[in-house]
This record gives structure tokens, C-alpha cells and sequence, in this order.
């Protein structure tokens, strides 16, 4: 820039310019731009250092909560959400209407989602490794095991998790009529409807198992889409659905709001066992709801 500058003013003087002319101006300008170039300079490497920061940060975090690295972080939210529709081998007669049963989305982000059943064990470490790690995830919750502690799922719902309907009582619904299935599924809305304030859109059936019944049902209480899973996650293990037993864009995985009652360990145990398996696998866990 003080290059240029300089080749203006000879510039002017070869013209026989005054000292009124425009070069002093230039050089005014050169000036300004070397302040512009320099803020930009300077904007920039704060920035690397928020992120240099913040990578840092995230980094301690994961080591807080046992983690050898942080969780990758997803991409944004698709703004053309996929195309839902119902697994094959998993419909039922007359279905073509009814809310798809799906165990993976349709994408090639490299993101797979995290979904927690039933609602037994009310962790408290649980609720804030998930917010302090940013992880998120999807509850399908039945009032049976919930009904004691109606506020620790509020304080997951003001984090920013959504609750949505695994029946009032989990029973299994095949071996129920249309009205018995109805009225543990809209139930359920109801319940959530009034201790929550939203009736949700995603339903999950107790033990992945329905039939038609169970879907008319869960349509005509509003459920848009049912949600199954393609791996099953504990503490030491996981358990696959697909015979290369891997992870594939899309997957959702299951898991349970369980303790040492029923595990070996507990719920941190348990996403800290998923989150080496995921992040070791070059996968990062985005929010179900962001992609239908």
C-alpha cells in the first residue's frame, strides 16, 4: 500500500501538479487502508484465538466428564428436512397412510441420534454432563415411571430436550385392542400435553413391537412419525441391528434412563462408553428433531 502511495505521488508530480493536488489525499487514503488492513488483521486473530479458546474449553470439559476427546461437533440443521418413510420389513397392512416406522434418516452428514427411553432413573450427573458436554438428545418417556419427578424432566425440556410419548403404562401393545392401545397413546399426549405443555409429534412403541392398531392410534392422537433404532447402547456395550455391526449415517440409538439397579454403572457410564464408540468412529450426534 505505501508502494502505491508512493507511485501516485510521483505520478502527480510528473503531471506538474500543485502541492494542492490530489496526492496528499492519496496518501491519506493509503494510510486508512493500512489501519483497515491491519483490523482485519487483528479481527482475525482474535478470532483464532475465541476458537483456539473455546476448542480448549470443549476440551476440558470432555476431560471433566471421563472423555479422551470432545464430542465432534454436528453440522447445521438441514434446511430441506429428508424424506421419511417407513423401513422395509417393518410395515403393516394398510399402512401407506400411517406414521413411518424408521430406524436410520436419510442423510450423508455424518451424524447419528441419541434417544433415551422409559424415564426409571432420574440422574442429576446425567442432566449436567449432557448440557456442560452439549450433547443432544430425544426422550420417549411413560408417565408410570415419570409421575414421581415431574420437574427433573422439566429441567431437560428447558435445556432444550424434547419430550415425547412411550405410553402411560408400557405395556405391550400388540397384545392389546385398538381402544386399549388409544388410550395409552393419547394418554400419554394428554399427560404430556399438561405437565409439559406440548403434545408431541414422535412416538415410540414399548419393546419396538405395534401393529396396525398402534399406528391408527398414534395417528389419530397426533403422532406425525414413530422412530425406532438401529444400535442399543449400555455401559459396556452396544448392541447392533445391522449385521456389519457398525454405525451408518442417520442411525438412531437407544438407550434408557437406567442406574446400577439394571446396569453395571450408571448414566454417565453409559454416554461415556457411546460417545467413545460414536467419536471414534469419525460420527457426531446431531438433534433428531433437526432432521424431521
Amino acid at each position: 500500500m505505501a508502494l502505491a502511495a508512493l507511485l501516485v505521488t510521483a505520478l502527480g508530480t510528473a503531471c506538474g501538479s500543485s502541492a494542492d493536488s490530489g496526492a496528499p489525499a492519496k496518501t491519506k487514503g493509503a494510510k486508512a487502508g493500512q489501519g483497515t488492513e491491519a483490523a482485519g488483521a487483528a479481527g482475525a486473530a482474535g478470532s483464532a484465538e475465541q476458537l483456539k479458546a473455546a476448542q480448549q474449553a470443549r476440551i476440558a470439559v470432555a476431560k471433566k466428564w471421563g472423555l479422551a476427546r470432545p464430542p465432534l461437533v454436528a453440522p447445521a440443521a438441514p434446511k430441506t428436512k429428508p424424506e421419511i418413510s417407513t423401513r422395509e420389513g417393518f410395515e403393516v397392512e394398510g399402512g401407506e397412510d400411517l406414521p413411518p416406522v424408521f430406524t436410520t434418516v436419510p442423510t450423508e452428514d455424518k451424524v447419528v441420534f441419541l434417544t433415551i427411553d422409559d424415564g426409571a432413573e432420574k440422574d442429576p450427573e446425567f442432566l449436567k454432563m449432557m448440557q456442560e458436554l452439549k450433547i443432544p438428545y430425544t426422550a420417549f418417556l411413560s408417565d408410570y415411571l415419570i409421575r414421581d419427578n415431574y420437574p427433573y424432566f422439566k429441567q431437560m425440556q428447558a435445556a432444550g430436550v424434547t419430550l415425547n410419548n412411550h405410553t402411560l403404562n408400557h405395556r405391550y401393545l400388540p397384545a392389546l385392542s385398538y381402544e386399549q392401545q388409544h388410550e395409552e397413546i393419547c394418554g400419554q399426549q394428554d399427560m404430556i400435553q399438561k405437565q409439559f405443555g406440548k403434545r408431541p409429534a414422535l412416538f415410540r412403541p414399548p419393546y419396538g413391537n405395534y401393529n396396525e392398531d398402534t399406528l391408527r392410534a398414534a395417528k389419530s392422537c397426533g403422532i406425525k412419525a414413530v422412530p425406532l433404532w438401529n444400535e442399543e447402547a449400555f455401559p459396556n456395550r452396544m448392541d447392533w441391528r445391522e449385521w456389519d455391526r457398525d454405525l451408518h449415517p442417520g442411525d438412531i440409538i437407544l438407550t434408557h434412563f437406567r442406574g446400577r439397579e439394571d446396569w453395571k454403572g450408571t448414566m454417565p457410564d453409559m454416554i461415556r462408553h457411546v460417545m467413545k464408540t460414536v467419536t471414534d468412529k469419525g460420527y457426531a450426534v446431531a438433534r433428531l428433531e433437526d432432521y424431521l
